[in-house]
């Protein structure tokens, strides 16, 4: 649980500053408290200061406060990487992990059924108006992801 707060913590806030910031001057009290963060030692707490500090990607968020992973001046490029567990299709809502730590979602409607396998390799490419696609190997079906960590 502790994982999960601190994951939505880093991509939640605004990092568009040039310093650090520790978690204890980006959270409030009363959210430090509820993530269990006061129950870490000062150098339990530190360690987590200087993890963030060399882990952090996201240096922009927009004015609803997501991430903006690939700013507009940003080239986009086409990758290979694989997913993480077990894939037979889309579902219309699926959400999918890659080995590179990246999560995107599945942005259009529709199911379709895929041949079932372990660990695929996908292909990720742009597309016009900064949509993109998502190729999964042996699949003949591609489908519009978005990025969502």
């Amino acid at each position: 649980m502790l994982l999960a707060a601190l994951a939505l913590l880093i991509v939640a806030l605004p990092v568009m500053a040039q310093q650090f910031s520790s978690l204890e001057e980006r959270m409030s009290a009363a959210d430090f408290k509820a993530a269990g963060l006061d129950k870490l030692t000062p150098e339990q707490l530190q360690f987590l200061d200087n993890w963030l500090r060399g882990h952090e990607q996201t240096k922009m968020v927009s004015a609803s406060g997501q991430p903006v992973f690939y700013p507009d001046n940003q080239p986009r490029d086409k990758f290979n990487t694989h997913l993480v567990g077990h894939f037979s299709g889309w579902s219309g809502q699926s959400t999918f992990t890659l080995d590179n730590g990246q999560v995107w979602k599945q942005a259009e409607s529709g199911a379709y059924s895929c041949p079932d396998v372990d660990n695929p390799e996908v292909t990720i490419k742009p597309m016009i108006l900064g949509s993109w696609l998502m190729y999964v190997q042996g699949c003949n079906q591609s489908v519009r992801v978005e990025r969502v960590k």
